[in-house]
């Protein structure tokens, strides 16, 4: 595993703590939360009190704890934050999602015959951008042009280079003058309405194959889906969603015999064209109206098929850990007071940001607050979300991984075994801080076997 260069302070802090007398409590701490960069720190107690006497049965307190303290795992989805809490929340997103498609946590395997598709909706173009291209395995040049124009700001609208995957330059526009930056920000703050009126059409065009009302379709049939939200490099947002029809009574039961995967595919492809959203015009800007990509990619979901289960859960819970880092921005929110010029960004990031404070200082725009989620391009939607009946929660998921944590800790000893209806637990917590201190970092890396932050001061410190 590699190590970022090391600084005397951080080691001085990894010896310290290796000589503490609570040391071994201290790195039972840290395996327990996991390897997390950025544990929360709790300060309290748990009481156990007989009902019917009032007598004390147990007491934790983090009195007894290094530092007097209970560290617990941040439990952050971004990957870019905690790389272990995040693989925490993909494995229960991947769980999620494949259980609507296989079955189990509740859901019965003979989902697996119900109609269902992987669908990914894309934005529209704002402008011209580096791209990598394939083609056969062979990689093509990113814009080729023989008789390419002159933009009106002097730059020849063409690329020859062919890309590789990391190189900087892709998802930047050939030319950032004539980028619509503004139609990017704004496609990404109005992406979550969209994908809703496209739901509503999606319902909508498959009472219409029935021959239904919306009222009829309720009672005979349900449309469950589960997407995720990812950016593409040139800092728009598209999703990828599992469509999945079933019975009226959810995945227990089955659909009509005429709602097909093609009937749904139809559906798909008539929603997907059929919805927008209107910008009115406001300061400086003209109306404009919101519409998805020409680019609509419909596949089948089979068992053991070309798209298999296993492939979309995967490709699903991988993203739902990801943001807009790709794009070059920062994970964390940024103000109109900071100096962009100064801030680590792409300058692609950079003028997206830019445009966000512009876009959001007027009047007509200030519902979308684009200045509140600059750092995220405009996108302000949940990354990953799921319909009612599409399989289990990731609620459920925790709950059931928690019994199995106090389940084995009871049966070791770890923690006394008390009757819930004769027992009243009290608890008492407070917010005492986050994260390690450089040496601490060093050892938590150790201890589970996970990466460091780019730079053992980027850990915290110690409350």
């Amino acid at each position: 595993m590699p190590v970022p260069a090391l600084n005397p302070h951080a080691i001085r802090g990894m010896i310290t703590r290796l000589h503490d007398p609570d040391y071994a409590r201290w790195a039972a701490q840290i395996r327990a939360t996991g390897g997390c960069r950025q544990p929360i720190h709790l300060r309290g107690k748990v009481d156990h009190i007989d009902r019917a006497t009032g007598e004390l049965l147990h007491r934790y307190t983090t009195r007894t704890e290094p530092g007097g303290v209970l560290r617990v795992p941040c439990k952050t989805r971004r990957g870019s934050r905690c790389p272990a809490c995040a693989e925490v929340y993909r494995a229960d997103t991947y769980q999620l999602i494949r259980a609507g498609l296989t079955g189990g946590k509740g859901v019965p395997e003979t989902v697996t015959a119900h109609p269902c598709l992987f669908v990914t909706l894309t934005a529209p173009s704002f402008g011209v951008v580096h791209t990598r291209r394939e083609k056969n395995g062979k990689v093509l040049p990113c814009h080729a042009r023989r008789d390419a124009e002159t933009c009106p700001h002097g730059r020849v609208m063409s690329c020859t280079a062919r890309h590789g995957t990391e190189e900087a330059c892709l998802g930047e526009p050939l030319c950032g003058d004539c980028y619509d930056y503004a139609g990017s920000v704004l496609f990404n703050a109005l992406a979550s309405q969209l994908w809703r009126y496209f739901t509503d059409a999606l319902r909508r065009r498959v009472a219409k194959l029935g021959g239904l009302t919306l009222r009829e379709l309720r009672g005979r049939l349900t449309i469950a889906f589960a997407k995720v939200a990812e950016y593409q490099r040139r800092g728009v947002v598209h999703f990828h969603a599992v469509i999945r029809l079933d019975g009226p009574d959810g995945p227990a039961s089955p659909p009509p015999a005429w709602a097909t995967a093609d009937a749904l595919a139809d559906a798909v492809r008539h929603a997907a064209s059929a919805v927008s959203v209107p910008v009115p015009a406001v300061t400086d800007e003209p109306a404009r109206v919101l519409r998805w990509g020409a680019q609509l990619d419909i596949r089948p979901i089979t068992m053991g098929g070309e798209l298999t289960e296993r492939a979309v859960a995967g490709y699903i819970a991988k993203y739902a850990t990801k943001a807009a880092e790709c794009v070059g921005t920062l994970d964390r929110r940024i103000s109109p007071l900071d100096d962009l010029a100064a801030l680590p960004l792409r300058e692609h990031a950079r003028r997206l940001i830019a445009e966000c404070f512009r876009l959001g200082a007027l009047d007509g725009l200030a519902d979308l607050r684009l200045t509140h989620w600059a750092h995220m391009l405009g996108f302000r939607g949940h990354f990953s979300t799921r319909s009612r009946h599409y399989s289990t929660t990731l609620g459920d998921i925790r709950a059931d991984r928690e019994t199995f944590v106090r389940d084995e800790e009871i049966s070791t000893g770890r923690l006394p075994l008390f009757d819930e209806d004769t027992v009243l637990v009290i608890a008492e917590w407070e917010y005492a801080g986050k994260g390690l201190t450089p040496g601490d970092a060093l050892l938590a890396a150790a201890l589970t076997g996970t990466a460091l932050p780019a730079s053992p001061m980027d850990g915290g410190g110690d409350a």
